[in-house]
């Protein structure tokens, strides 16, 4: 009996990671769960020491730490695929006190548009910073960590970062911390549009952050080299920074990766 198509299309479908193959509503999921099929580490060193450091997968979740851990050698995690304009959401559990980015159209040498996950005191989550292009940011506050008296973490404060930046839209420091949900999953969404790019970030579903290319005059940012460097395309990754700041032992986690191509 036919099956409606030609027998070498089925045979190909049946081989084509289904982590390729896009929904009906145009969301394609980039991890299975399982495995990184689909991910590659930098393929060129970063910076003088990074390498690429420790990836798995540990019970369905992506894990990334130094390699070997408290060695100060990071790296990135890539997706194969590349991708223009999109929107992109991924799950979210850091460990404290870690250094990690979330990075679209980024290159193989780490350069990228990072929404940051500087998981820290004195750091900041969810807002957008020029990787190894500049490092520019546009963040307008930075979070701290509450502690109880055996130092756990019990919450955040905020202040303000001294950064005098264009007029664009951003969450408050306190609204933040209403958003970011503490020991658990935290939804990040980005969208990413257009060279140079507007990138809007948001953090279950509370919009962060706007960044505009074209518009953004900020401190260290070359529009005309970011453009050189990083394209209208590039992969999607997530970082384990270098040096001696990650905590031993602590890893960033990320699951539910899926990516929608505009």
């Amino acid at each position: 009996m036919s099956t409606g198509r030609p027998f070498f299309v089925a045979l190909l479908l049946t081989m084509i990671s289904p982590i390729l193959l896009p929904a009906e509503d145009g969301w394609i999921d980039l991890f299975d769960g399982e495995t990184l099929t689909g991910w590659h580490t930098n393929s060129e060193t970063i910076g003088a020491t990074d390498t690429g450091g420790r990836w798995a997968v540990e019970e369905g979740t992506i894990t990334g730490e130094q390699e070997p851990p408290g060695s100060g050698v990071g790296g990135v995690l890539l997706s194969d695929r590349t991708f223009g304009d999109f929107e992109v959401e991924v799950d979210a559990l850091p460990g404290w006190g870690i250094c990690s980015g979330f990075f679209v159209r980024c290159k193989e040498k780490g350069q990228a548009y990072q929404i940051m996950v500087d998981y820290h005191d004195d750091g900041n989550v969810g807002h957008i910073h020029g990787e190894h292009c500049g490092s520019f940011n546009n963040r307008p506050f930075l979070i701290d960590g509450k502690y109880d008296a055996d130092r756990k973490l019990i919450g955040y404060t905020t202040k303000p970062s001294g950064l005098v930046v264009p007029e664009a839209y951003s969450i408050s420091g306190d609204d933040w911390i209403k958003t970011w949900k503490l020991d658990d999953w935290n939804r990040i969404k980005v969208r990413i549009v257009g060279s140079p790019p507007t990138i809007t970030s948001w953090i279950n579903g509370v919009k962060i952050s706007e960044f505009n290319g074209e518009t953004y005059d900020g401190p260290n940012y070359d529009q005309a080299e970011v453009l050189k460097l990083l394209g209208s395309s590039g992969s999607i990754a997530f970082q384990v920074h270098g040096g001696s700041g990650w905590p031993v032992g602590a890893k960033c986690r990320w699951k539910r990766v899926r990516v929608k191509p505009l």
